[in-house]
Order: C-alpha cells, then sequence, then structure tokens
C-alpha cells in the first residue's frame, strides 16, 4: 500500500555545507511513498525501477542520510538484515513480529511507555531510544484467514488520537451537564453551562475532522487499534461524573472534581502530545491540552472566587470545622464570657 505520508523540506534537513543531490531527493521520495518495512536491498530495487543511474551505494549513503536526519527509523526483526520505516511525521511505536510469515504489525502503548519510564527511573537510568518486538503467530497464520491489510501508521493514529479527544469531550459533556443540574450558586451554575456549551462545539469539531479523516481511506474506521491508552476509552471525565453521583457533593466539591479532570486531562494530552514526531496525531493530542488548560485555569479562579463569596457572606467553605470540640466550646463560653 502507498504511503500518502508528506515529503520534508529536504532544503532544511540536508547538513550546511552540502550540495543539493536529485539522485538524493529520488530516493527520499521513494522511500516516503512505501508503507511498512524496507531493507536496503528492497530500497534499491524500487530505486532501479525510477532511475538505472542510481547506484547501490548512492542508495547505501542515503538511507543512512535519511537515518541521521529524523526521515528513516533502523529497525531489527531477527532475520540478519536491518530494515528500515518512517520516522518523519510518524509516530515512535512498537511491533509484533509473526515468526511463521515475518510480517509486522505496529501499536502504541502508554502502559508500556510508563514501565520503561519506571523501570529506567528506578535505575537512575537516562533512556535514549526504547524498542518493543514480541514476537508471535499472527491471526491470519494461526487461523488460515487472508492477512491483514497493511495500512498507513499516520493515518491509524490520527483516527485513534480523534477517537480518545471525542471520547474524553463526550465524558467532559456529561460532567458539566451533570454539574449544572448540581450547583447552587448562581455563577457556579453559568461556569458548569458555558463549559458544557464549549464541550458541544469542539466534540462537534473533532466528529468533522473524523469524518474529513474516514474519506481519506474507506476502510480506516475498521482498521486495527493502533494507540493503546488504557482509561482512556470511556473519556477522562467518566470517573468525575461518578463522583458528582455520590451525595453530600456541594459547589467547591463539584469545582474541585472538575479540576481533578481537566488537570488529569491536560497532563494526559500534553504528555503524549510532546512525545509524538509531528503528525496530524500529534498535532490533536497538543491542540486538546491546550484546550484543556484554558478549562482548567477557569475552574481555579472560579473555585476561589467561590470561597472568596462564602467567605464574605460568612459561610463556610466545605472543609472547615462545622463544629468545636468540648475544649473549644469551652474557650469560645470563656471568650464571651469576658466580653
Amino acid at each position: 500500500m502507498a504511503s500518502t505520508a508528506a515529503i520534508p523540506d529536504l532544503d532544511r534537513l540536508r547538513p550546511a555545507g552540502t550540495k543539493r543531490s536529485s539522485k538524493r531527493d529520488l530516493i527520499v521520495n521513494v522511500f516516503l511513498k512505501q508503507e511498512g518495512h524496507l531493507s536496503a536491498d528492497d530500497l534499491v530495487v524500487l530505486i532501479k525501477r525510477a532511475d538505472q543511474r542510481i547506484s547501490r551505494a548512492t542508495v547505501y549513503r542515503t538511507l543512512q542520510w535519511m537515518e541521521e536526519a529524523g526521515i528513516a527509523r533502523k529497525v531489527d526483526f531477527g532475520e540478519g538484515r536491518f530494515r528500515f520505516e518512517h520516522s518523519y511525521r510518524h509516530p515512535r511505536h512498537f511491533h509484533l513480529i509473526c515468526k511463521t510469515c515475518n510480517r509486522s504489525y505496529e501499536f502504541l502503548s502508554s502502559d508500556i511507555e510508563s514501565l520503561v519510564e519506571e523501570v529506567a527511573a528506578a535505575r537512575a537510568f537516562t533512556a535514549r531510544q526504547s524498542v518493543v518486538q514480541i514476537y508471535g503467530t499472527c491471526d491470519a497464520c494461526s487461523t488460515g484467514h487472508a492477512p491483514e491489510e497493511s495500512s498507513n501508521s499516520e493515518l491509524l493514529f490520527a483516527r485513534d488520537a480523534l477517537r480518545i479527544a471525542i471520547a474524553t469531550e463526550r465524558s467532559g459533556m456529561e460532567f458539566y451537564g451533570r454539574g449544572v443540574k448540581l450547583v447552587k450558586d448562581p455563577r457556579a451554575r453559568e461556569i458548569f453551562r458555558k463549559l458544557a456549551t464549549e464541550e458541544v462545539h469542539h466534540l462537534t469539531t473533532l466528529e468533522a475532522r473524523y469524518e474529513e479523516l474516514l474519506r481519506q481511506d474507506p476502510l480506516l474506521e475498521s482498521r486495527p487499534t493502533f494507540l493503546f491508552f488504557k482509561g482512556a476509552a470511556n473519556g477522562l471525565f467518566a470517573a468525575g461524573t461518578d463522583q458528582l453521583r455520590r451525595d453530600g457533593v456541594d459547589d467547591l466539591e463539584a469545582y474541585r472534581i472538575g479540576i481533578r479532570c481537566e488537570r488529569g486531562s491536560h497532563r494526559f494530552f500534553k504528555r503524549y502530545g510532546e512525545r509524538f514526531e509531528d503528525s496530524e496525531g500529534k498535532q490533536v493530542f497538543l491542540e486538546f491540552a491546550e484546550e484543556e488548560r484554558e478549562h482548567l485555569e477557569l475552574l481555579i479562579r472560579e473555585y476561589r472566587a467561590l470561597v472568596k463569596r462564602q467567605r464574605d457572606t460568612g459561610h463556610k467553605p466545605l472543609g472547615a470545622p462545622k463544629r468545636q470540640g468540648a475544649g473549644g466550646r469551652a474557650k469560645a463560653r470563656a471568650r464571651a464570657a469576658s466580653r
């Protein structure tokens, strides 16, 4: 399957002091139009079809240059030779490798990323690159079904990023909608209604973006999951909505729950968005992180304003002592008697 990967600005990537090479440009363009993992020999065959005059040595040197420039990534599937995959606008990922047919399948998992970080931190180890390859037998080889058709990882990445963002917007819409019915303070009700309305608008935009993505590949909806994020499938506000259903949740507690949800959502999308290579999926995560940051700052300001209003009216905020102990009552009586 041909790739739809964007062609990089080779003038910007070319090392200082080197001249432009039409041969190298051709090799890069041919490489980025392929999907999957190519050996150096695979690329030589493709280049020879395009231009017989380009030598094997030129292809090898260009592959090395592409790796150094961040256009290609070298992978080892245990075949005794290296293969190369896109890394320009192509998310870093892990592989499932079938030892029967030698096909590989890509995926990304936040749980694996977190575990690698945890292990490295525990050993005070500075990790520069992580490679996870799971060997086994694919479904096609196990069952005799037709093998899974190769697909564009960048489209899968964008699709799954949008799915996570859409699920989060839906859960946020439900959270703030429930908050509108719960809070008693008029200003708090206005803020929850405002955020619920914004979630509706954001959701509409994201769903339109998702439909546009599906038009690029009619089978995209049915292709396997690429991004695995534990706890994100139901939306990052789902737990907060459940907390609003508990007895005894007042306006301040509703704000606090919203702040925790927005802070967690902001950190989630910012953390992973900054890790991804430049791509539409990365853009979705970073845009969403910025929206969540704005919501978080609004909720913090309104929470503080409500605390101040309640203090000014003599209402004790949640968490203040509701009654004095025996010692406190005795001191109060003593103060009253002395006045």
